[in-house]
């Protein structure tokens, strides 16, 4: 067992067989175990509440989550990407868990339902584009979590400025609270504060 590998604990069962799926494709944008985990311990601590995932990919994140939730919860996650969804709904199969294929910026700008106790942003939709937008649909109190928010291989040219300009972002904000998390791939948690 690695060092890592100790502090993350309950990774679903499904996740092994996922990550095998995701392996297949070549699909390199996935959440990491670390990720998971953490999203799975946050997702619990949300009852009675609805959960807004915004980049499905082949449902790695989306099995953590649904670890967590408990069974009045529902959870909303959308992907444009056929062929990486079809995976997630392969292996995850709960009546708690919506899928939904869809342009998420389209999605974003027509949602006009409830707001969301618990949002995981892992696109650019939601989080370097439309920001504002998506933290509009989070009540307050609620969470809104992104990862990799440290340097990443797969990270295109001029990336990290975008990067800076989303903290920048956040801070400037009165209404959110912000801690960066140096585990996984860099973790940004994001709260909105009560008007009381």
């Amino acid at each position: 067992m690695q060092a890592d590998e100790i502090w993350i604990a309950g990774i679903p069962e499904v996740y092994q067989k996922i990550n095998e799926a995701t392996l297949g494709l070549n699909f390199n944008m996935a959440s990491d175990p670390g990720t998971g985990s953490l999203l799975k311990t946050l997702a619990a601590t949300k009852i009675k509440s609805r959960f807004l995932e915004l980049g499905t990919g082949t449902g790695l994140a989306t099995a953590c989550i649904m670890e967590g939730l408990d069974s009045e919860s529902l959870l909303l996650t959308i992907e444009n990407n056929e062929v990486l969804i079809k995976v997630a709904r392969k292996y995850i199969r709960d009546k708690r868990v919506e899928f939904i294929l869809a342009d998420a910026y389209s999605w974003i700008n027509e949602y006009d339902g409830e707001k969301f106790d618990f949002i995981f942003a892992d696109a650019r939709p939601g989080k370097y584009d439309l920001f504002n937008e998506t933290i509009d649909m989070l009540n307050e109190g609620g969470l809104y979590i992104i990862d990799d928010m440290l340097p990443q291989p797969n990270w295109p040219l001029g990336h990290e400025q975008k990067v800076n300009e989303l903290i920048k972002t956040i801070e400037d904000r009165q209404d959110l609270l912000m801690t960066r998390i140096n585990w996984s791939t860099g973790i940004v948690l994001v709260t909105k504060k009560s008007n009381n």
